[in-house]
């Protein structure tokens, strides 16, 4: 099978002469690009600057040389914009605070402060506030909440909608350009063209933009969607609306290209329970993700993808009513999160799309026996009759030992060997 055929082969349900595999196909399932940049010497490639693709987490760009090296299945479009608002576009070196050197964005500029931490600017305007901070010898950025007072008389759900609008001409033909480079490469394609996440704390506090208005504080958000519901409805209808019409627009340039789609990376679970009830989400959410994922099933052949960490057993039920055809990090570490229950109650419903080695704990300090043990015990329990797509819990993490991810790779091929 070619890895396109493969992972059609998971996505629907049929058990494909090999598990698919993914890394870097999405911003929730790739590395961080001090692992990245440890692969590549691994491996013995090329020595070249690692391109940081995504730099909120600063991932790194996992190119064609590192993919067959790594036996990958699963090719990425991203969006069109970075969390920080800018496109990827003539590379330039920037050196980390190890000294080594990366590939960022022409875009992606910076200043340290007293602290020596690094500030990144929304739209790499270096004239607006700040919106991302790295702390010194830190890997990754945080957001920097810029909320004004809010004053309840005059909220205007407009505001927590300034982000939203019709797609632009050279966005689609972005997404023209990328599907095509994608779904040349002979793997399957999973494509995020922005817009259909409703309330991902990540997007909440909007990083990309120069001044954002409305409820932008990430404790004051996940208030409002208990004190302030009407105010979160008409958001969410609006954002819906935005997003069908987007939707039409982009089938229409990309066609049959894309295979999945990431809809919604929103979080729901903690390590031990869940952000709202099931009557909280079935309430809020579910009307409006079933409208997405409805259109997507009417009128496309992709599959969609549903990103929430944590402990969500008890809102699975939900997310396949909404529509959702795939589950991802599969954080079996978490509270009722057992791979085994989840494969017998929902594999049938739901693509696992992760879940194969815990990222917190035994890849980033197990030894890379254990690392093996882990991958081939979830290989076997996710994969049997497709509906699998193996990938770690989440992003592999800054300092993940080498030998522990080069473990995880073979034990992967190992099990596929023995099919």
């Amino acid at each position: 099978m070619t890895g396109k055929e493969r992972f059609l082969a998971a996505l629907n349900h049929k058990e494909p002469d090999a598990v698919p595999v993914d890394f870097g196909a999405t911003a929730v399932t790739g590395m961080h690009v001090n692992c990245v940049i440890a692969l590549r010497e691994r491996y013995g490639l090329e020595k070249r600057p690692v391109k940081v693709h995504e730099p909120y987490q600063m991932l790194g760009l996992i190119e064609d040389d590192l993919q067959r090296a790594l036996g990958l299945d699963v090719e990425g479009v991203f969006a069109a914009e970075t969390m920080f608002g800018f496109r990827n576009e003539n590379w330039k070196p920037w050196p980390l605070d190890d000294g080594r050197e990366v590939l960022v964005s022409k875009h992606f500029r910076t200043t340290k402060d007293a602290n020596g931490d690094t500030l990144i600017y929304p739209k790499g305007d270096l004239n607006a506030p700040p919106s991302g901070r790295m702390p010194k010898d830190g890997f990754f950025f945080d957001t920097i909440v810029r909320q004004d007072t809010i004053d309840e008389s005059r909220l205007d759900p407009a505001d927590n909608l300034e982000e939203f609008g019709p797609i632009s001409e050279a966005d689609l033909a972005y997404f023209d350009a990328e599907t095509n480079r994608a779904a040349a490469t002979g793997r399957g394609v999973i494509a995020t063209f922005g817009g259909t996440a409703l309330g991902d704390i990540a997007l909440v506090p909007a990083p990309f933009l120069k001044h954002p208005k409305g409820i932008r504080d990430i404790e004051e958000w996940y208030v409002t969607t208990l004190t302030r519901r009407s105010y979160v409805h008409k958001i969410f209808e609006a954002q819906t609306e935005i997003a069908l019409g987007n939707l039409e627009k982009i089938r229409a340039r990309v066609g049959d290209r894309v295979q999945a789609a990431f809809i919604c990376g929103t979080d729901f679970g903690t390590q031990i329970s869940t952000f709202c009830s099931v009557d909280a989400f079935r309430s809020l959410y579910l009307p409006y993700y079933r409208r997405i994922n409805d259109w997507i099933h009417d009128y496309t052949p992709w599959k969609t993808f549903k990103h929430s960490c944590g402990a969500v057993f008890s809102l699975i039920p939900s997310f396949i009513e909404a529509g959702f055809d795939i589950l991802n990090p599969v954080q079996c570490s978490a509270t009722g999160m057992d791979p085994l229950r989840l494969k017998k109650e929902f594999g049938a419903d739901l693509v696992f799309w992760g879940g194969g080695a815990d990222t917190q704990k035994t890849l980033a300090f197990g030894t890379p026996a254990e690392v093996r043990e882990e991958v081939l015990r979830r290989c076997e329990i996710f994969g049997k009759g497709g509906g699998f797509v193996f990938n770690a819990v989440h992003n592999v993490q800054a300092n993940t030992p080498a030998a522990n991810v080069a473990a995880m790779i073979e034990a992967v091929k190992e099990f596929n060997g023995r099919r």
